[in-house]
């Protein structure tokens, strides 16, 4: 009998420590969110089923936490998706303070501020504007060292969990520059927003970085988590001896190009030590005269071995990139069953609203993909790539073309305004290239599918994507030429039409939502306020140090139209350079960039309203399986529109949803600043809340005790919300 017992005690002991070692998709563990995206496999899924439908309409408001760091301009956001360990929830503010909390009743345990490390003087005084969207948990294999890894800026702390200390051994005193350990200087902007992955004693991370020619590279690193050093680099611009350097038509691709960097997330098979990393585009978004090829590894899924950085293989998802198309949400691992046989599957969302998805073993497509031809009449001195690949399934969550019968109807007046300006853009298909006729960019610049990422049902295989389906106008000019004006207000005009004209336009106009206006901005900002702005970054726009001081003087005196004595008088005390970039090489990639946009234009009707037929926003179903739509309805919600008797419109969205056993999908992310709750088998909203600012984040959930909370990030500051510096947590 002691030897049946003992045997039985073995093998249960055995069984609980496999299951303990196993990743949440092999466990089946989903009732916490240690990771951001809820686990690392990307999911934002959750088997806890406390809330449910049946009770769902009792959810109340349970704790509010805020550190007081908005700002009261209405310019911070806080798109953070909290994670929850061992009943503590960590996440960041508006200035990106770290904090610690009591996860079931929101009191405070500890708060970092990274401000406060700044011993020098020298620290960021852009803080306030930077973005993280979640922070990364690690511990060592005894359990008893725990860490939190963030970024702020080009810093990436690493934080004792559990007294919110920096743990000085590491790196430099506590963080690391991500600026350092790319293979070639660089003055241009490198900052961490979304957080990779932890994999053993390792964490991975990908960097935002500009989008302009003189961009810095996006490798892909892995750092130990103990010293901070840099254990593996892969070069997302392939270097000598590399898979796909041959196909760069420029052999010095890697010595000066950037971009192909991973901004928006990984996902990690911990089972197999395979991380999935997406990628964005090459610098110098608009035109690719000067990268000619298909530029590999940009806009790519990347199946890398965790351990060491090698490539396992990869797919490009957009060739020779025109249209902005990063790559922008992390994949999603899912198991699914396809023709007669399980596979396990990576599938990535994307912008222009297809899912992509592959067999995460060997990179073979779950679903045939086809390259079909494409538009190729181009500016002079491009050279697009002549096919596109397109899944034949999933089925596409976003209307893929922009007609005159999709122009805006809400009222016969505004038909025939709005019909006009879609007259004046001429090209209709996607991918077509750049021109100054102009052609429609839709799903918009910001998706289609965007960082808030997509939500998977580990039980169903069904996939819960919000997306905005609003037309922007893309319309190349001619890069304005020199006037010969030698004054300082004529070189600052030249520098500003070399690396602001694309966002804020010819007429430094803007467009009214992620890139304001900079007319008469001498009212708004002091002289110090701007030249701040300048070289540390706000928002989206990144810091400009490569400018060199004297320019930023030039670029000053056109900005704010200063009367010739005083323009005079800064160029006899600095004369100008004309620099506009940290090297040689990325001066003149710069200089040979002849085009530029318009601007980042979205299309508005006279009332801010999106100028094509709703719905302007949306929640989609997508069974990964049969690779079918089951179904689509509006998010968001213009009361205003509603009280005219218009059907819900939806509104353009920024955050993700969460998926839960308990039948419920949650997502915030909406203009009207509301939270929902959807069924997730019909769509129907079962319970909605309204937030202190919009959410503009992607919502947490976990269990402690049997009660299960839902909490998010309330941070405004986009598309002209108000900011907010809230945490709400709601429960029963």
């Amino acid at each position: 009998m002691k030897t049946k017992l003992l045997l039985l005690l073995t093998v249960l002991t055995i069984a609980y420590s496999a299951c303990k070692n196993k990743p949440a998709a092999e466990s089946g563990a989903y009732s916490g969110w240690p990771a951001y995206a809820g686990s690392k496999e990307g999911n934002r899924y959750s088997s806890n089923e406390e809330i449910n439908l049946s009770n769902v309409k009792q959810l109340k408001a349970v704790w509010t936490y805020s550190t007081h760091d908005r700002d009261t301009g209405n310019r911070s956001q806080n798109q953070c998706n909290p994670i929850m360990v061992d009943g503590v929830l960590y996440g960041t503010s508006p200035k990106l303070k770290l904090f610690a909390l009591d996860a079931a009743i929101g009191t405070q345990k500890w708060l970092f501020d990274p401000a406060k490390e700044d011993t020098t003087g020298n620290g960021d005084p852009m803080a306030y504007y930077k973005v993280s969207r979640g922070v990364i948990y690690w511990q060592n294999n005894s359990g008893g060292e725990k860490r939190i890894f963030y970024s702020v800026g080009s810093k990436t702390f690493a934080i004792d969990a559990q007294t919110g200390k920096p743990v000085t051994t590491f790196g430099k005193g506590g963080f690391i520059d991500l600026t350092k350990d790319l293979g070639r200087e660089t003055q241009s902007f490198v900052a961490g927003t979304t957080p990779g992955v932890v994999y053993k004693d390792l964490f991975i991370v990908g960097t935002r970085v500009a989008e302009s020619a003189d961009a810095a590279p996006g490798h892909i690193r892995a750092y130990d988590a103990v010293t901070g050093k840099l254990r593996w680099i892969f070069h997302t611009i392939p270097q000598p001896g590399e898979k796909g350097y041959e196909t760069w038509k420029d052999t010095a691709a890697w010595k000066k190009f950037g971009g192909a960097n991973s901004w928006a997330g990984m996902a990690l098979d911990e089972k197999r030590g395979i991380v999935y990393i997406p990628t964005g585009s090459i610098g110098g978004d608009f035109y690719g005269g000067f990268r000619k090829g298909k530029n590999l590894f940009s806009n790519t899924l990347l199946a890398l071995d965790a351990a060491t950085g090698k490539l396992k293989w990869h797919f490009q998802v957009v060739h020779h990139d025109l249209w902005d198309r990063d790559l922008s949400a992390n994949p999603n691992l899912v198991t699914i069953t396809h023709n007669g046989k399980q596979i396990d599957a990576v599938a990535q969302i994307t912008k222009h609203g297809y899912i992509f998805m592959f067999d995460r073993t060997n990179g073979q497509p779950v679903f045939p993909i086809i390259e079909k031809p494409v538009p190729t009449l181009a500016l002079p001195g491009e050279r697009p790539w002549a096919t596109q690949p397109i899944p034949t399934l999933p089925e596409p969550f976003a209307r893929q073309m922009f007609n005159p019968e999709d122009v805006t109807d809400i009222s016969p007046e505004t038909h025939q305004d709005m019909m006009q300006k879609y007259d004046k853009v001429k090209n209709r298909l996607m991918f077509t290239p750049p021109s100054k006729a102009g052609g429609w960019i839709f799903p918009g610049f910001d998706g289609g599918g965007e960082w808030g990422g997509a939500a998977v049902d580990a039980e169903t295989k069904i996939m819960y994507i919000n997306c905005s389906e609003l037309p922007w106008a893309q319309v190349m000019i001619d890069v304005p030429k020199s006037t010969g004006d030698q004054s300082l207000k004529g070189i600052g005009q030249m520098i500003y039409n070399k690396n602001c004209l694309a966002c804020h336009g010819p007429e430094l106009k803007g467009n009214g939502t992620s890139y304001p206006s900079l007319v008469n901005i001498g009212k708004k900002y002091k002289e110090d306020q701007i030249s701040q702005i300048i070289a540390n970054g706000r928002n989206m726009m990144p810091s400009f140090k490569q400018i060199a001081p004297a320019d930023k003087k030039a670029l000053l005196a056109f900005l704010l139209k200063l009367p010739d004595a005083k323009a005079a008088k800064v160029m006899a005390k600095e004369p100008v350079t004309n620099r506009v970039a940290s090297t040689k090489q990325e001066k003149k990639l710069v200089d040979e960039v002849p085009y530029t946009m318009t601007g980042y234009n979205r299309f508005l009707d006279k009332d801010g309203y999106p100028g094509i037929k709703p719905p302007w926003g949306t929640l989609n179903a997508i069974d990964l399986t049969s690779g079918k739509l089951l179904w689509k309805v509006p998010l968001g919600e213009y009361p205003e529109l509603t009280k005219r008797g218009i059907p819900v419109t939806g509104t353009e969205n920024y955050g993700g949803p969460l998926v839960t056993k308990g039948g419920l999908v949650f997502i915030a992310a909406t203009k009207d600043e509301k939270i929902r709750a959807f069924d997730k088998k019909t769509g129907k909203v079962v319970w909605e809340a309204q937030l202190p600012a919009a959410g503009y984040a992607t919502p947490a959930t976990y269990s402690i005790d049997g009660k299960q909370y839902v909490v998010i990030a309330c941070g405004g500051g986009k598309i002209g919300s108000k900011s907010g510096d809230q945490y709400v947590c709601f429960g029963l």
